[in-house]
């Protein structure tokens, strides 16, 4: 141990002799490691870590798929709520099993009235996640059946709304102006459903107390999930097969306009289910920054490599005088771990601030970013990183230490010989960095290319001078369609009369929302390709001047209007996606759909308008099926699906075409909804083009994140070949200085050591060219509008590579060609 630390007090020494060199290494190496321990951390926070339940790989989704249906995205169809009661009745593999679904409610009685987040959930579902509350109790099965009005609080909503008091047991809250007891606090880290991004966590839990529409005409409405916990000892494909037994039960049941459907269940971890949809991008975040580190690498190997060159003689003078190779080797690898392990401990204080200020920033696409952090396995991995970094990059010029010819070093006396032999070693590695610069360059030029792509692609609609807000009726005050619909009438009256105002319309769906409701419907004549598929479209509610106001253009007919309403003809205006797929090369107007399925007794509807298609989510999604009813007529469209329990447009979002800039109109709408119902909340108030700049987020953050990696591989590389070609000159100073005795000219010498440094890069972009070729299939599903193989981004990438190593290169040559031959011929 003595000599442990007499080894280090030596070694330490020597790095303060060469501070430049010191600083440089340890701070590229602080560059590679904090970045990749800062990805590793959302790596770990959101792949690697399980879940926050009891034995968390016990808890399983349950759902339904229905062949030629994908309503989830996955080929899942989520459930229905008599799935959710069937399941938890039929099924034997289960300690508990229950649904749940996201909501929204105007919580009050505590604060300023506001929307909250919140999930409505069966008594089953707390028992499965097995979590006790902080305080109080959770609500019961027997409370779900019996429609109790009861309520478990988050904790930040206990602190931010009630600032901790332990009193809040018992307390009343309004939710959509309903009173409901408070009976529990959850702990400070719970959170489910586990949903993407920081902004829809939910506030509170209250029993799912399932309707009667919901369980009767509800059965063709997927817009329920369900979590189970596995019986001890029950296999994942055990419960599968009992889940199979209880959907065979589920459609034998089928009402009768579900005839011609089949279904069968899917049973899969609750923890692969909320890590799929993140894992691409996570993945491929940790591959990039992998590739910074290996460059950062490579470049503290060469210049342990230089620093072992120039203090060669040293070292053959060490080894004359008896010093054991395994002694030098040991020194060699010390000082690298010195240098990687102070990186290391650097890169930690930079991956901690790089997650205070970017976690925020992540897309929220991401699950469980509140459980990104530095935890102990980080910090594990940093510092282990940090000791195999050292190790490795200690390696050469250790060897290259060891390996030192005595007698030929000591006769040079100090000149470049022997040291030409490391030359192929130097240059291999600067060729590494090239080639896996080049494939982040290359990624960053494809996503940046990308993104321009999808920045011109038509949305269907016009965001300019548009202004969205969301609001909800709460039942409670308006329980009648009379009042939901004097409501909306008096605020577009109101709205109309506003200064700079042109059109105002409210809906059920915006563009760039990622919002839909989803139905399936008959379209006359219309025969589906594969029998038995149902056919979908999103139905839009509108009322007012919705299209004008949202800028959708008519292509064919007429737009909605007044004279559409309740007992009038039943009228659609449909989209051009679903007129082209229905009635194709045929006008669509005049034709009829309806609701439902082959087996539904709806009424017909007439179509009277084609319009647009527009994007309901970010622009590189496809457009879907939509089409378009009035809230007058929904009632009337619905026939059997409908029910006392609807109410149309009781929520949704108000849009405001204006003159000026929509920004000016905030306020006033604000003010126009608050002299209706001053408890009222508005959310999502913003302009259509911040919606769309919102949706575009994600592609936005992988763009930006791959190219600060490829510009920072790249910087790493070019600091590389510099050296190399700067040290490389050093060593054929003497020769440089002959040449021009001889007679070559100063620009013969800069464009030898241009054609040095060209030659690498060369090299290196042929390499990092098939690198990015190899790496294509990895890209290919973060792309849009461009193949991974694009001609014109490689081309541009491998230029810009050869240019940036041409430019290190210069200035060594012109410090080469500048040499003072009297002096350097007399040194000789």
């Amino acid at each position: 141990m003595l000599s442990f630390f007499h080894d280090l007090k030596i070694t330490v020494r020597q790095l303060r002799k060469s501070p430049g060199f010191s600083i440089t290494a340890v701070l590229m190496l602080a560059l590679g490691i904090g970045a990749t321990t800062a990805i590793f951390s959302i790596v770990e926070g959101v792949l690697l870590r399980p879940l926050p339940f009891p034995e968390s790989d016990r808890l399983m989704v349950v759902s339904d798929i229905l062949p030629g249906v994908d309503i989830q995205g996955n080929g899942e169809s989520g459930t229905t709520a008599p799935d959710v009661l069937a399941y938890g009745r039929n099924t034997h593999s289960f300690a508990s099993l229950g649904g749940y679904q996201n909501t929204t409610y105007e919580l009050s009685g505590a604060g300023e009235p506001a929307i909250v987040n919140a999930a409505r959930m069966t008594g089953g579902v707390f028992p499965a996640l097995a979590v006790q509350p902080l305080m109080g109790r959770v609500f019961t099965q027997q409370e779900d059946d019996q429609k109790q009005q009861v309520a478990v609080l988050s904790y930040t909503t206990w602190m931010d709304r009630f600032n901790g008091d332990r009193r809040v047991l018992g307390e009343k809250i309004l939710l959509d102006r309903k009173p409901y007891v408070i009976v529990g606090v959850m702990p400070r880290n719970f959170e489910f459903p586990l949903v993407p991004g920081h902004l829809n966590r939910d506030e509170l839990w209250v029993p799912m107390s399932f309707t009667t529409q919901e369980v009767t005409t509800g059965a063709g409405s997927w817009n329920f999930q369900t979590v189970a916990r596995l019986k001890p000892g029950v296999t994942v494909g055990q419960a599968l097969s009992d889940a199979n037994l209880a959907a065979k039960e589920i459609v034998r049941n089928w009402p009768a306009f579900m005839a011609g459907f089949t279904m069968h269940a899917v049973v899969r971890p609750l923890q692969e289910e909320t890590v799929e949809a993140a894992r691409p991008l996570v993945r491929t975040l940790f591959l990039a920054v992998a590739v910074v580190l290996l460059i950062a690498c490579a470049n503290l190997a060469g210049l342990l490599l230089v620093r072992a060159i120039r203090r060669r003689r040293e070292i053959a003078v060490r080894l004359a005088l008896g010093t054991s190779g395994r002694k030098l080797l040991w020194q060699a690898i010390l000082d690298s771990l010195v240098l990687s392990v102070s990186g290391g401990l650097l890169g930690l204080l930079l991956a901690d601030f790089l997650l205070r200020v970017g976690v925020s920033l992540l897309p929220e696409t991401l699950p469980r970013v509140g459980e990104i952090g530095l935890d102990w396995v980080v910090i594990a991995f940093a510092l282990g990183l940090a000791v195999l970094t050292g190790l490795i990059c200690g390696l050469a010029p250790a060897f290259a230490a060891i390996r030192t010819n005595v007698n030929e070093t000591l006769k040079e006396g100090g000149r470049s010989g022997s040291a030409a032999g490391h030359a192929r070693l130097r240059s291999a590695l600067v060729v590494a960095e090239i080639a896996v610069a080049l494939v982040l360059l290359s990624a960053s030029g494809l996503l940046l290319r990308s993104f321009d792509k999808m920045r011109q692609v038509d949305m269907g609609f016009r965001p300019d001078h548009t202004l969205v807000a969301s609001y909800s009726l709460p039942r409670n005050q308006y329980g009648t369609q009379t009042a939901v619909d004097t409501f909306n009438h008096e605020l577009e009256r109101r709205l109309q009369a506003l200064p700079g105002v042109k059109n105002v319309g409210l809906t059920s769906l915006i563009p760039a929302s990622g919002s839909n409701s989803t139905s399936g419907f008959v379209a006359e004549g219309y025969v589906p390709a594969e029998p038995g598929k149902l056919d979908l479209s999103s139905v839009v509610n509108v009322e007012g001047d919705y299209f004008p106001a949202i800028g959708i253009p008519l292509l064919h007919g007429r737009l909605l209007n007044a004279d559409d309403e309740e007992g009038s003809q039943l009228v659609v205006v449909v989209n051009q996606k679903l007129a082209e797929q229905s009635w194709p090369g045929q006008d669509p107007i005049g034709k009829r759909m309806r609701l439902g399925t082959q087996a539904t007794q709806t009424p017909w509807a007439v179509v009277v308008g084609e319009v647009g298609n527009f994007k309901e989510g970010s622009p590189d999604t496809d457009a879907k099926q939509q089409f378009y009813v009035t809230n007058d007529q929904t009632k009337q469209f619905l026939g059997s699906f409908a029910s006392p329990e609807n109410l149309n447009g009781n929520g949704g979002y108000i849009v405001l075409r204006t003159a000026m800039q929509p920004e000016q109109m905030q306020n006033a709408l604000i003010a126009t909804v608050h002299a209706i119902d001053p408890q009222l909340p508005l959310t999502q108030v913003q302009t259509m083009e911040r919606a769309v700049s919102d949706s575009e987020a994600p592609r936005r953050f992988n763009t930006a994140l791959i190219t600060a990696f490829a510009a920072a591989a790249l910087l790493l590389a070019i600091l590389g070949i510099y050296s190399v070609i700067a040290f490389s000159v050093a060593l054929r100073v003497q020769e440089m200085a002959i040449r021009m005795a001889l007679g070559s000219q100063r620009v013969g010498i800069v464009r030898l050591v241009l054609t040095s440094g060209a030659k690498l890069a060369v090299v290196g972009c042929v390499i990092g060219l098939a690198g990015a070729a190899a790496s294509a299939k990895l890209l290919r599903t973060f792309l849009f509008g461009v193949t991974a193989t694009d001609p014109l981004v490689l081309s541009a990438a491998a230029i810009a590579v050869l240019l940036l190593a041409m430019a290190a290169s210069l200035l060594p040559a012109r410090r080469a060609a500048s040499v003072d031959l009297a002096r350097t011929l007399r040194s000789e």
